[in-house]
C-alpha cells in the first residue's frame, strides 16, 4: 500500500496479520487508562534507545521542509481504519487526567511554544484535555479548548472557552474564518479519521500567517489510533501529517522540527502557517 515519496507500510509485514494480531493492551497508572507505545514504535524501541544515547545529536534541532506527498494523491481509506470503530463518545465518556508524554518532553514542547506561538490573540488547543502546556509568557493569549470530555476541559485552568465536539463525527470547526492566531494539536492527530477535512478547517479559521503546530510522540490509545499511526515508521508519520497540510490546501510548506529530549519520549513537530491567500470553502 504505497502512499508516495517512500511513505508506505513497513516492509516485510503483512497488514492483514498486523490488524488481526492481538492489540497492545491498555495499562493503568494510578487508575486511569494511559496510552501505550504505538505498535510500530513498540517494535523499534531499541532504535529509539540507541538514538537517544547520542546526546549531542539529540540536542540539536533539525529543521527541514518535511517531504510532502504529491498534491493529487488520494490517501487510501484503509490507512484510517481503527481496531475499535465504535463511537468515540463511548470511549472518551470517562475523564482521563493522565500525561501522554513525560515531563522532559512536555518541557520541550512548552519551550517550543514560547518560541513560535503568538503571545496575544486567540489560540485553539484542538483535541484538548486537562492541560495545554503553554508557557507563562503567553498569559495574555486567549485559549480555546476543543476536546471530547467536558470534565477534562473543565479541569484545564488555561482555557477561556471550552467546546465538546467529536471531530470524527463533525469535522467542521465552530469558529469564524480567519479568527485564530494559532492552532495546536498535541499527541492526538493519530485519532483523526477525516484529517484532511479537519486540516482544511484549520486553514479556514487561522488568520493569514497564523500557525499550526502538530506535536507527535510514540504513544497512543491503540484501539482508537488509525492504522497509519499504528503501522508507519515515525518518519512516514511526519510525511503523512505533512500530506494532510498539502492536501487540505491553504498552508505554506510544512516544516519538520525534532525537539526530542535525551532519555525521554520523542517530540516530533510538523508546523506550517496559513498562506496569505486561501480559497473560500
Amino acid at each position: 500500500m504505497a502512499l508516495a515519496h517512500g511513505c508506505q507500510l513497513p516492509a516485510g509485514r503483512r497488514p492483514q496479520r498486523w490488524l488481526a494480531a492481538r492489540p497492545f493492551g491498555m495499562t493503568r497508572r494510578g487508575g486511569p487508562i494511559a496510552p501505550v507505545l504505538c505498535q510500530a514504535d513498540h517494535h523499534r524501541n531499541h532504535e529509539h534507545a540507541s538514538a537517544r544515547a547520542d546526546n549531542s545529536q539529540r540536542q540539536q534541532e533539525r529543521n527541514q521542509v518535511a517531504d510532502p506527498m504529491a498534491d493529487d494523491v488520494n490517501l487510501p481509506a484503509a490507512l484510517f481504519e481503527r481496531i475499535d470503530p465504535s463511537s468515540d463518545a463511548f470511549f472518551y465518556r470517562e475523564p482521563r487526567l493522565v500525561k501522554h508524554i513525560d515531563d522532559a518532553t512536555i518541557a520541550a514542547l512548552t519551550n517550543y511554544y514560547a518560541e513560535v506561538l503568538p503571545k496575544r490573540g486567540t489560540l485553539l488547543d484542538l483535541m484538548s484535555s486537562w492541560v495545554s502546556h503553554l508557557p507563562s509568557s503567553h498569559a495574555d493569549a486567549r485559549v480555546v479548548g476543543l476536546g471530547m470530555n467536558a470534565a477534562e476541559l473543565a479541569a484545564n485552568p488555561r482555557l477561556a472557552e471550552r467546546v465538546v465536539q467529536d471531530l470524527n463525527q463533525t469535522p467542521l470547526l465552530p469558529f469564524e474564518t480567519a479568527s485564530l492566531a494559532a492552532v495546536m494539536i498535541v499527541v492526538s492527530v493519530q485519532y483523526l479519521t477525516q484529517p484532511v477535512q479537519v486540516f482544511g478547517e484549520i486553514a479556514r479559521v487561522l488568520e493569514p500567517a497564523g500557525r499550526l503546530v502538530v506535536a507527535m510522540s510514540h504513544r497512543c490509545f491503540p484501539t482508537k489510533a488509525v492504522r497509519a499511526f499504528r503501522e508507519l515508521d515515525p518518519a512516514d508519520r511526519v510525511r503523512l501529517v505533512s500530506a494532510y497540510c498539502r492536501l487540505a490546501g491553504g498552508f505554506t510548506a510544512p516544516v519538520f522540527v525534532d525537539r526530542s529530549p535525551a532519555g525521554a519520549d520523542p517530540l516530533w513537530i510538523v508546523t506550517a502557517e496559513r498562506a496569505d491567500s486561501i480559497v473560500s470553502r
